[in-house]
């Protein structure tokens, strides 16, 4: 599962030159960098245009037929067909980060990312823009995408702190996956080479979605000393 990502480079245009994708000034207005994204926050995508990819804005959380939204999907269910048929054919994404969190059977959270820092892409499948209700004291909001982000078997990074991890589209591969036949679109949901990804420990502050700055990715807190046992006698 990926329920936290990162995105914290603060030079938009140059997240825009890296994927050479196009954007709406408006949409541009909305970037901030981001520490701590979760579910149902408004992200990144990048999706194939008329004639050159797209960066924009949209909603975490794919609604599925029960109304449910959907973070992940495996990929696996995806690339052979059984589910989300329509989507995988026509309306593949990537999900732009620069990392993303798992914790493991102790709660301890880790951050995945490159060692270079640089851009981290997620496979997706996004939805077309719906009418969303706005606040119950505020305007309707503008209708927006919707993603999910696919999951596929850990590799040897991830695999000691989690079961599943997301799939990570290579540069070299955006096109493929964004715009090739289904098939060949499938043969890119697999486990990212080991030495995509390096594993570093932070702080416990990731598991409360209001924290959202730097210091989240700091070391975690040291562990206190255990108490000694003192004897009676």
């Amino acid at each position: 599962m990926c329920g936290r990502a990162t995105l914290t480079n603060e030079d938009f245009e140059g997240i825009a030159a890296e994927l050479d994708a196009e954007y709406a000034a408006e949409d541009a207005a909305l970037y901030r960098p981001r520490y701590n994204i979760a579910p149902s926050d408004l992200h990144w995508i990048v999706e194939s245009g008329a004639d050159r990819r797209v960066l924009r804005p949209a909603v975490w959380g794919y609604r599925a037929s029960g109304g449910r939204p959907l973070i992940n999907v495996r990929g696996e269910q995806v690339g052979s067909g059984r589910g989300f048929r329509d989507a995988f054919q026509g309306r593949r994404c990537l999900v732009v980060t620069d990392g993303f969190f798992e914790w493991d059977a102790s709660k301890a959270p880790f951050w995945f990312h490159r060692a270079d820092k640089k851009l981290v892409l997620l496979a997706g499948l996004f939805q077309p823009p719906a009418s969303e209700a706005g606040a119950p004291s505020g305007p309707p909001q503008p209708p927006r995408p919707r993603f999910t982000i696919l999951t596929t078997q850990p590799n040897r990074v991830v695999a000691p702190v989690h079961d599943r991890m997301p799939v990570i589209v290579p540069p070299a591969a955006i096109d493929e996956w964004l715009t090739a036949a289904p098939a060949a679109a499938a043969s890119l949901i697999r486990s990212a080479p080991d030495d995509t990804l390096i594993a570093t420990p932070v702080s416990k502050r990731v598991g409360s979605v209001k924290n959202d700055d730097p210091a989240v990715l700091a070391p975690p807190d040291p562990e206190p000393p255990k108490p000694t046992q003192r004897s009676l006698f």
